[in-house]
């Protein structure tokens, strides 16, 4: 049976992504609605993409897990923080 259509395969979803609803990014396609954050899931554009390697986020997400770390870092003067980053996948080194 022959393939009808299609076009590049999604990076997220895996499925044929057409051209009328087709976003590329770093060489990749994705479907207009898998473009999101790898964390929070927002849809993202070029003003609001940050890539890491093959993971795509928003850059509030992206400086959460890859930014500074530290006393003052993020949260503005004279505030602590206990937040390891366990929810966005960062893991502590012993």
């Amino acid at each position: 049976m022959p393939n009808w259509g299609g076009g590049n395969k999604c990076s997220a979803c895996g499925g044929p992504v057409y051209h009328a609803e087709e976003v590329q990014c770093d060489g990749k396609s994705f479907h207009k609605c898998c473009f999101l954050c790898m964390v929070c899931r927002k849809g993202l554009d070029s003003t609001t993409l940050a890539i890491h390697d093959t993971e795509i986020y928003c850059k509030s997400c992206y400086g959460k897990k890859y930014g500074p770390k530290g006393y003052g870092y993020g949260q503005g003067a004279g505030t602590l923080s206990m937040d390891r980053g366990e929810r966005l996948g960062i893991k502590q080194q012993e």
